[in-house]
């Protein structure tokens, strides 16, 4: 009698009926062959989910969240990831030419390179919690009919539309926060919130001088497709932001899929690239086939499913697939899956999310802190000794890590002040060695754990209940927890979540 299948192999065989549909899709749009297209999609998708379990234990010893894509996306940059690694290692003539050409350009480069030179779209996605980043992304780059997206996420069906709705605003403040975090040139800096105003209604005109601007700069124009819900244009910013190259071709091809009542795969079958003639009929695994499935997942169901595929696109002989054939595809080891972070879904009607002010930290559902925004109450001595008579501070200091890695970490320092300022300087103080290294929105010094941040030429006016923030890069080693001793023209201030 076989052993009974593990809740880890039905809920790797449930991902994998999932996402092996789309990460083959993407990785046979990269390769010269659709020999390669499978062991490519084989290898990226072992790496992408062990990218995620690694994240999920770090998130679990630290008990920190950390920002991170849901699990189609996260498989497809897993894809462009390790086509990188197959160029750097010799084995690049496997892959398709053009893509060989971007992975050695700057544009490639942005993905991997400083958290806030990345395209705004995927800082965006990776900023919301991800059932909201997963409902947005599969309803539109996958193109799966809302009710189809309802039952893969737990949704109820009845209030999808409007969840749908609520998640686009909340991709749009996501992006028009890191937008204003970006370190930018004076022409852009100007044009910044005045991008933020033309772009969030579908009646209003763009100004002669700013549609200008964004005819010569491609950093404002990608903001402006990701800030403008209106139009169509969403799905394309997500596809180009967070896949890089091949993301609208293989945005057609989610299209022309799911116009074909797939499960999301290729809808180009035997023809060449992007042209759709006829369908292929794709294994899926139902619901009632998971357990039955888990039982040699491990193992088996990748090796089954390239079987069943064959030649996905019917281009063994157009291609010169011949030499390819003979490479052993092997069966991906996947990790072990956890729980979806984020709220619970199923049966529950859409938390409301209040639009937030401008310039605010929107806090996206209440009873969950969003994702990729480490949002904490600072430890402040000076203010938590104080005594009873003390005069009330008349500034409040929030402190925000937007991103982190090993090395560094993102972060901005956002000040109320209840008096008019007409000029301003943020002191604070380090406590595990972290140094600044870059700052936008004010000037630094730094001598050992103290910092001190003036304003710039442009911002030093502050109203009455007036808002101001600066952002910076810092290095760190070790542990990074949150500067203590927050003080506004040398007076202390009291800090908040």
């Amino acid at each position: 009698m076989p052993d009974l299948p593990t809740p880890q192999d039905a809920a790797e065989a449930a991902l994998f009926s999932e996402c092996w549909d789309a990460v083959l899709s993407y990785a046979d749009l990269c390769t010269s062959g659709s020999a390669s297209g499978r062991q490519l999609a084989t290898e990226a998708f072992s790496r992408g989910i062990g990218e995620a379990r690694e994240a999920e234990g770090q998130e679990r010893t630290t008990g920190r969240r950390t920002p991170r894509l849901p699990r189609i996306p996260l498989l497809l940059t897993a894809v462009r990831t390790t086509a990188a690694a197959w160029e750097a290692e010799g084995k690049g003539h496997r892959l398709d030419p053009e893509l060989r050409l971007w992975l050695n350009s700057e544009k490639a480069a942005r993905y991997t390179g400083p958290p806030l030179s990345r395209p705004l779209a995927l800082r965006g996605l990776k900023d919301m919690q991800e059932p909201d980043a997963a409902l947005l992304w599969l309803a539109e780059v996958e193109a799966l009919p809302l009710p189809d997206v309802a039952r893969r996420l737990g949704l109820d069906p009845a209030t999808a539309t409007q969840e749908l709705v609520q998640v686009r605003a909340l991709f749009r403040d996501r992006c028009r926060r890191n937008h204003l975090d970006t370190p930018m040139g004076a022409d852009c800096r100007s044009y910044a919130r005045l991008l933020d105003a033309v772009t969030r209604s579908p009646g209003a005109e763009t100004p002669e001088d700013v549609s200008r601007h964004l005819a010569t700069c491609a950093e404002c124009a990608e903001a402006a497709a990701c800030l403008r819900l209106h139009g169509g244009g969403t799905p394309a910013a997500l596809a180009s932001g967070v896949i890089g190259w091949g993301g609208l071709a293989y945005l057609e091809r989610r299209r022309r899929a799911a116009e074909a009542g797939l499960s999301g795969g290729r809808a180009d079958a035997g023809t060449d690239r992007g042209v759709a003639v006829g369908a292929v009929t794709r294994p899926r695994f139902g619901r009632a086939g998971i357990l039955a499935a888990a039982v040699i997942v491990s193992a088996l169901a990748l090796t089954v499913s390239l079987m069943q595929l064959g030649d996905p696109g019917g281009r063994a002989s157009a291609s010169g697939d011949s030499a390819d054939g003979a490479i052993a595809v092997s069966t991906p080891s996947l990790p072990p899956l956890g729980t979806t972070p984020g709220r619970a879904r199923t049966g529950a009607p859409p938390t409301s999310r209040p639009a937030a002010p401008a310039g605010t930290a929107s806090s996206g559902d209440s009873d969950t802190e969003p994702q990729g925004r480490s949002t904490s109450p600072v430890d402040d001595p000076s203010t938590a000794s104080a005594p009873a008579s003390r005069t009330p501070s008349t500034c409040r200091v929030t402190y925000h890590v937007v991103d982190e890695w090993p090395s560094g970490f993102q972060a901005t320092v956002t000040v109320t002040s209840t008096r008019a300022l007409d000029d301003w300087s943020i002191g604070w103080t380090f406590g595990d060695g972290q140094r600044i290294t870059q700052m936008w929105d004010g000037t630094f010094g730094q001598d050992g754990p103290q910092v001190t941040a003036k304003a710039a030429e442009y911002n030093k006016k502050v109203a009455a209940n007036g808002t101001f923030a600066v952002g910076f890069i810092a290095s760190r080693h070790g542990d990074n927890t949150a500067p203590h001793a927050f003080t506004v023209n040398g007076a202390g201030c009291s800090t908040t979540g």
